[in-house]
């Protein structure tokens, strides 16, 4: 099973970090949430872990330790990581 995930790219570790950080923001947040926008705010927040820790951490230099940190965080963001890193990287302004 390890092995498919990794084929597909996801690595379980930082997913279930991404995820722990994805639950903290919905217990502050989830009075003001329905069911669809916590469930997108999980979703986002996981992936965006997953496939943008191994860049921030590359980008930054930081030690391999510092990964399972950086996906709570990025999780903890969700979409906000994500926009920041394309608006950053990616937009042509």
């Amino acid at each position: 099973m390890k092995e498919l995930l990794n084929e597909i790219g996801i690595n379980l570790s930082l997913t279930l970090a991404g995820l722990g950080g994805s639950i903290v923001t919905l217990w502050a947040k989830r009075k003001t949430m329905n069911w669809m926008e916590q469930a997108v705010t999980i979703f986002s927040g996981t992936l965006s872990a997953n496939y943008l820790t191994p860049l921030v951490v590359s980008y930054l230099n930081m030690k391999p330790e510092a990964e399972y940190g950086v996906a709570f965080i990025i999780g903890f963001g969700g979409l906000k990581a994500v926009e920041y890193v394309y608006d950053k990287y990616f937009s042509k302004k």
